[in-house]
């Protein structure tokens, strides 16, 4: 961690990392019959772990302050992906628990059994620290606000991940997640620094009101309102697969709205293809956001600008 007021920190995304090894059929009598069929189709062609590997290994080499990662890290939420999950952040990216901040995605709580047996926690527990333990709630199979306070920014992990029927990806915080979130934000220590918000659907997204039912936020009207008084920020999510950046508007100021695409995408779009974020954050917000793409053939990555939208 750097002695000064701004911390440098790196974001991906979307994971949807891979493993059926040892899972039996029965397993797949359920929402996971959809998924796999998808697999089949198509996402097991252009979603590579080898990707997810390489941008794994250039953030540990490039020595971030910190590192946010907004869910959907599985496919299945099979134990044999979140061990593999696992071994990818001990190993590849191989920092400590505290330097990384990480959400379920939808991806991460498929099945009402994922959510029963706590899996997420289960495996990640050790990133799911709270500096502010006593102000979370229980939800989504784990503990959530996530809080992690460095230098002049407060990393705050929110978890969306609730499991829907098929062809269902939308997400939800809930009351009880909104509730810790107001404590979190009245905190001293969150209230006097620039917040960080890590989830992984979209909390601004222009859509239709069936898209943002069946694939988006369902209760970001309540978050937004939790939001509108703080004068600066960043909120990040994955979800989309896709590079974007848009402002939400407060009533003293603006938040940075940036959403990371998938780290194991293979696509022809610069704005789609496999890559991580960066941000520079101080007291004072955002002063920087760039992208780092991955290119396959060289094993190396080139720095873009992430697209405004409005």
């Amino acid at each position: 961690m750097r002695c000064g007021p701004f911390v440098k920190i790196a974001h991906f995304s979307d994971l949807h990392l891979l493993s059926l090894v040892g899972v039996p059929r029965r397993r797949f009598l359920n929402k996971r019959m959809t998924g796999w069929a998808n697999l089949r189709l198509k996402r097991s062609a252009i979603h590579r772990a080898s990707y997810v590997r390489a941008i794994a290994r250039d953030i540990r080499a490039a020595a971030f302050d910190h590192v946010v990662i907004t869910g959907d890290l599985t496919n299945l939420a099979l134990e044999s992906e979140f061990e593999m999950v696992r071994e990818l952040l001990e190993h590849e990216l191989g920092l400590d628990a505290a330097q990384v901040s990480l959400v379920p995605g939808n991806h991460d709580l498929y099945t009402r059994g994922s959510l029963v047996s706590r899996r997420f926690e289960r495996y990640l527990g050790p990133w799911l620290a709270s500096d502010l333990p006593s102000l979370s709630a229980d939800v989504a199979g784990a503990r959530f606000p996530v809080v992690k306070i460095r230098s002049g920014v407060a990393i705050i992990a929110l978890s969306s991940a609730v499991p829907r029927p098929p062809f269902v990806a939308a997400g939800e915080l809930g009351g009880d997640q909104l509730q810790a979130l107001a404590r979190v934000l009245a905190h001293p220590e969150v209230a006097r620094r620039a917040v960080v918000l890590a989830v992984h659907h979209p909390v601004v997204e222009p859509a239709s009101r069936l898209h943002q039912y069946i694939e988006g936020l369902r209760d970001a009207p309540a978050l937004l309102a939790l939001l509108r008084t703080l004068p600066r920020g960043l909120v990040l999510h994955g979800h989309l697969h896709r590079r974007v950046r848009r402002a939400i508007t407060t009533t003293t100021g603006f938040l940075d709205h940036v959403g990371a695409t998938s780290a194991s995408l293979h696509h022809d779009s610069r704005d789609r293809m496999a890559g991580y974020n960066v941000y520079e954050m101080g007291e004072g917000g955002t002063e920087k956001v760039d992208a780092r793409v991955y290119d396959p053939s060289t094993d190396s990555f080139r720095i873009h600008d992430v697209p405004q939208h409005a």
